[in-house]
């Protein structure tokens, strides 16, 4: 690899870097072929790419990132798993695939800058996801809205139901004389 074919890959890990919400580091402990293509495919679906970097390289492309503080996991076979709309739908699908795979190990990574460990990651993979929590935010905001119409048609509902008892009663008492 010559110098410029070298720039050009630091400046394509600093575009990935920078457009990612998650950055995650893997062990690649042996998987084959067939199993790292599924890996990409369902990665791809949920929104992120695996990505196989020379270690000088992505080092070189993190100091100016704020991911600079994943390069501690940079040592030895690894794949740098990038996340680029929702963190918690990538983060799942790398926590699932891993529990399926055990030649597949999370390392750490970070979520928007901030450094998180392996253990840290299986704890996000269990967090609601974006539209999910969304849902909840419109639940919510919905909720004061129901409960005001409710408690407005509530005197209303129990004054027709008392003036009905009442026409009910006085004409039962008519029909009784």
């Amino acid at each position: 690899m010559n110098r410029e074919q070298k720039a050009a890959s630091v400046a394509e890990l600093q575009d990935r870097f920078s457009r990612a919400s998650v950055t995650l580091v893997t062990a690649n402990r042996g998987l084959t072929v067939a199993q790292a293509t599924n890996l990409r495919r369902v990665l791809r679906a949920a929104g992120g790419e695996l990505k196989v970097a020379k270690h000088t390289l992505a080092k070189r492309a993190l100091s100016t990132t704020r991911y600079a503080g994943i390069e501690e996991f940079l040592r030895g076979a690894k794949n740098l798993v990038f996340g680029y709309e929702d963190p918690v739908a990538v983060t799942k699908v790398l926590v699932d695939f891993a529990a399926q795979n055990d030649k597949l190990e999370i390392e750490g990574g970070a979520v928007e800058g901030q450094v998180v460990r392996g253990e840290q990651v299986k704890a996000l993979a269990t967090m609601p996801d974006r539209r999910s929590l969304q849902a909840r935010v419109v639940r919510q905001a919905i909720s004061p809205g129901t409960r005001l119409v409710a408690s407005v048609r509530s005197p209303g509902s129990c004054i027709v139901g008392a003036i009905a008892a009442l026409v009910k009663r006085l004409e039962e008492g008519e029909t009784a004389s």
